[in-house]
Order: C-alpha cells, then sequence, then structure tokens
C-alpha cells in the first residue's frame, strides 16, 4: 500500500532522513522504532505532504504521490495523528471531530451522528464531552479526540505518532485496545512510532529501526532481538 523509495530530506543544510526505502502492506501494522532525534517524525510528516523530500519517491497504492498537498493525501485515505496531539484547543470536541468528518467522504449533516457513534463506541468518554473546549481536555481524553478525528476521515493508512506519550496507564490500555481492534480486523494499514518497546511487540506485524536518519533495521515483530534492542533503541 505504502512505498517509500529512498527519500532525502534536508532542513537547511541538514540532512535529516538518508535513503529511507520501506513498505507498509494493506492492512498492516508497522512500528517505526529509534532513539529521539533519529527522523522518525520526519518521516511521517514527509508520508503527510507536510515536508518535502529531496530526492526519492512516495507511492501509495502504486499512485507516485510525492509532490502531492496534504489535503490530496487526506482525500486518498492517509490519516496523521501527530506527536502531541495537535487537536484546535478553541474549538470543541463536536467541532474537532466534524474536522476530521470534512475531510473524508461523508459529509452531510444525516451522517454525522452515525460517524461519531462510531468513534464514541472506542472511546465512550468523548460523548459526554461534545460542547468542552479541547483544550481543557486532559491528555488522555486529547488523545482519544485526535485519533477519533483522524478516523472520521476514513483512512486506509493511519499514521500514529507515539500516542501513548504522556498518557496515563488506563488511557494506554484503552488506546492498545483499539488498535488491536484494527488489526484484527484489517480495516486500514497502520505506520505507528512508538518508543515503549511491549506496547510494540504486542501490536506490530513488522518494525522498522532507524539511526542517524537511515533505516539500519527490519524484519517481522516476533524476530526483534535484545541485541537490535541495546543497540538501536536503549539510551
Amino acid at each position: 500500500m505504502l512505498q517509500l523509495d529512498k527519500l532525502n530530506v534536508f532542513y537547511g543544510g541538514s540532512h535529516i532522513l538518508r535513503n529511507i526505502s520501506l513498505e507498509v502492506g494493506s492492512g498492516q501494522v508497522v512500528c517505526l522504532m529509534g532513539r529521539n532525534g533519529v527522523g522518525k517524525t520526519t518521516l511521517l510528516k514527509t508520508v503527510m505532504g507536510l515536508l518535502r523530500s529531496q530526492t526519492g519517491h512516495i507511492r501509495f497504492d502504486g499512485a507516485d504521490i510525492s509532490g502531492e498537498s496534504p489535503d490530496r493525501r487526506v482525500r486518498r485515505g492517509i490519516a496523521y495523528v501527530p506527536q502531541g496531539r495537535e487537536i484546535f484547543p478553541h474549538l470543541t470536541v463536536r467541532e474537532n471531530l466534524r474536522l476530521g468528518l470534512e475531510a473524508g467522504p461523508m459529509k452531510t449533516n444525516s451522517a454525522e451522528g452515525a460517524a461519531f457513534q462510531e468513534v464514541f463506541a472506542l472511546f465512550p468518554k468523548l460523548a459526554g464531552l461534545l460542547e468542552r473546549p479541547g483544550g481543557v481536555l486532559s491528555g488522555g481524553e486529547q488523545q482519544q479526540l485526535a485519533i477519533g478525528r483522524a478516523l472520521l476521515s476514513r483512512p486506509r493508512l493511519l499514521l500514529l505518532d507515539e500516542p501513548t506519550e504522556g498518557i496515563q496507564p488506563s488511557i494506554v490500555q484503552q488506546i492498545e485496545q483499539v488498535i488491536e481492534a484494527f488489526k484484527a480486523e484489517r480495516r486500514f494499514a497502520i505506520l505507528l512510532v512508538e518508543q515503549y518497546m511491549e506496547f510494540a511487540a504486542r501490536l506490530a506485524d513488522a518494525y522498522v529501526i532507524m539511526a542517524k536518519g537511515a533505516v539500519v533495521a527490519t524484519g517481522k515483530a516476533s524476530d526483534l532481538s535484545e541485541e537490535q534492542v541495546k543497540q538501536h533503541l536503549i539510551v
């Protein structure tokens, strides 16, 4: 579904991503791992079109989308939940969710209720927070809102950047259960950035490890070795 071919990305004169190549298959959960600062978030932003690669190609369902804008990528079926959530703090929960719905194929008022109910089935607490500004929610509630908003765009590929960061354990468990359900249904593919090893190992079909802006190891999640963890992941 997603193929990255020799991507190179620069910030000014700094070479951040170096010849990145990887694949995410349809319905697959791939965990992108590595120490802080190796380029994981940059990679997700590049896939989403928020950053442009200087060389290389991004293909989604066989189409080269390297030059497309973020909104066109959303319409193709790519959704992004950024690190730190980035919900709109002055908009209500309802308004934040509507933005996700507007980005997807179901834009009518009649579709809103049914679509929201799907989100509430995953994150029941949001149903009672619809009129609250996003900025007053807890970190865990904001993360649920950010994921719910992304799901309303009806993605075929979901980019998740450290969804457990700064979240209370009960919400982490709930998010894990939601991702497990998605994986079981194979509704869409997931490219997941995650530092919590046990969380990633339980959810991922495959792993990709980055170091210094480059891919240094890939494989099945079940084959991730202690040596690789020590070499590339433990600070």
